[in-house]
């Protein structure tokens, strides 16, 4: 059997919440293979998130998110600019709009159902 690494998983935890933000008109997202290292490097942190928290909510999954990103001096900005580090998702997970909560929801989906297969 074939296992998958933690890097697998964020790949597809990355490429699924790309699908989904383009249906939703969010063209933001370049492929895994392009995304720059802080980017990569977030989702790793989120898949070791859940790796090590089983049971978190999506609503917890996010908070680790934004502190990570508070640790990295990101804050709020209406439009997400990896340059000023502004991102409009520096805010609590009850105060996002539904559709961008969804992709905690698709990310811990993802990870739950791929931990399983996570080589030794």
């Amino acid at each position: 059997m074939n296992y998958l690494t933690v890097e697998d998983i964020a790949e597809t935890a990355y490429e699924v919440n790309r699908a989904y933000c383009s249906v939703l008109g969010d063209l933001s997202f370049g492929p895994w293979n392009e995304a720059p290292v802080w980017q990569k490097e977030t989702c790793v942190n989120g898949v070791l998130f859940h790796l090590h928290n089983p049971e978190a909510t999506p609503a917890a999954s996010h908070e680790s998110w934004l502190e990570e990103k508070v640790k990295e001096g990101w804050k709020w900005g209406a439009v997400k600019d990896p340059e000023k580090k502004e991102h409009p998702c520096m805010v609590p997970f009850e105060n996002l709009p539904r559709e961008q909560q969804m992709k905690d929801h698709l990310f811990r989906a993802v990870c739950r159902s791929l931990i399983p297969v996570l080589g030794e």
